[in-house]
């Protein structure tokens, strides 16, 4: 019983998404129509991101690029500003969660370590990386699990991607420089970095297989080419990265695949959902996804509605706000939380004032555009 109880607070997005594929299965029971339901490729493009980052990760790439940042480090706020545009450039290419996953540690490590930073500023920081993940994440197709999904599912291009999100994220960095301001700018003093050398094998192993992951996402590569590349990197270099993979994220989409399949087939949600979202998908997307994350939202509102781009500028807003609106920000949370000493009330009203500002924001503006 403890394991299951321990199984759900890990994996609450899982849990109910799974239990709502069962309900609606007892709805429409499984048929021919459920193998339709699945989108194989966004399910073999996260993979084999995942196994394309979860090598470079492995090999020591970010702790070099840190220890070199470091170099220019001369106070409190510089050094907070390395981290937040660490997370900022490389949720753009690795993922929003891989970004934090990959940071948050190192950034409490630091703090440990350093004098001129207290609390307050350890805080900040940790809470404006995760808005950093997310800003640099809705500005490219691979950034985040949502965008990939949306951008395969409407088969957009990237002249209207770019076109959607592209202001959006330039006024969300620059709200974002203006914060970096709360932080001290007191001396600080960072102990050097020692670090492994990056194997050039494996590096260029794992740079092979995340080109691959690239040429899918845009079309140029088959999916099953890809799946089998991530599949041969992993044994030919380090086979333990197939048990590295974020399985329940997988397990997550496809429940929520057979969820969203089996609900439009019901007449009365269909109808429901296609006059609900009509004129709004940005407003309706966005409020959704403060209720249950932007992931499930966008994976549930993709089969009501055709408007595809104002779908992914609703999600991609709505990752601000509550900790559940995007799953990246609470691994942020889940990070400090388990520090000793944590101050998780203090965080929260941190996370709170910031992220409900940005989404104030980001909303306001998206009325002024139109």
């Amino acid at each position: 019983m403890r394991r299951i109880i321990s199984f759900c607070k890990a994996q609450p997005v899982l849990v109910i998404s799974f239990f709502a594929a069962v309900v609606t299965a007892c709805i429409i029971p499984p048929d021919r129509e459920y193998l339709g339901y699945c989108n194989r490729s966004v399910l073999i493009e996260l993979f084999a991101l995942m196994t394309a980052v979860g090598g470079l990760r492995s090999v020591g790439l970010f702790e070099h690029a840190t220890k070199l940042l470091f170099r220019m480090v001369r106070n409190v706020r510089q050094l907070g500003v390395i981290f937040i545009m660490l997370c900022f450039v490389s949720s753009m290419l690795v993922t929003n969660d891989v970004a934090l996953l990959t940071f948050v540690p190192l950034t409490l490590l630091v703090f440990q370590k350093i004098s001129g930073a207290g609390e307050r500023e350890k805080i900040l920081t940790i809470v404006l990386e995760s808005v950093a993940a997310n800003l640099g994440s809705m500005l490219t197709p691979i950034g985040n699990p949502q965008n990939l999904y949306l951008f395969d599912f409407y088969h957009m291009g990237m002249v209207d991607f770019v076109r959607t999100l592209l202001p959006y994220g330039t006024i969300g960095f620059v709200c974002l420089l203006l914060l970096t301001l709360l932080l001290s700018p007191l001396p600080c003093n960072t102990e050097e970095q020692i670090v492994k050398p990056i194997p050039k094998v494996q590096t260029g192993g794992y740079s092979i297989l995340f080109l691959f992951c690239l040429l899918t996402v845009f079309r140029v590569v088959p999916d099953w080419v890809c799946l089998i590349v991530a599949i041969l990197v992993a044994l030919v270099l380090d086979a333990r990265l197939l048990l590295k993979v974020d399985y329940a994220l997988l397990a997550t989409f496809v429940c929520f695949f057979i969820f969203v399949g089996n609900i439009s087939r019901i007449e009365t949600v269909r109808t429901f959902f296609s006059v609900i979202l009509n004129g709004r998908e940005v407003l309706v997307s966005a409020l959704l996804s403060q209720c249950i994350s932007n992931v499930p939202a966008a994976v549930m509102l993709s089969g009501f509605t055709e408007q595809g781009t104002a779908l992914l500028l609703g999600v991609d807003i709505g990752g601000f706000g509550t900790l559940i609106a995007s799953m990246a920000s609470l691994i942020a949370f889940q990070f400090y939380r388990n520090e000793e000493h944590a101050h998780a009330g203090k965080y929260m009203l941190w996370f709170s004032v910031v992220n409900f500002g940005m989404l104030l924001v980001l909303l306001g503006m998206n009325y002024i555009i139109k």
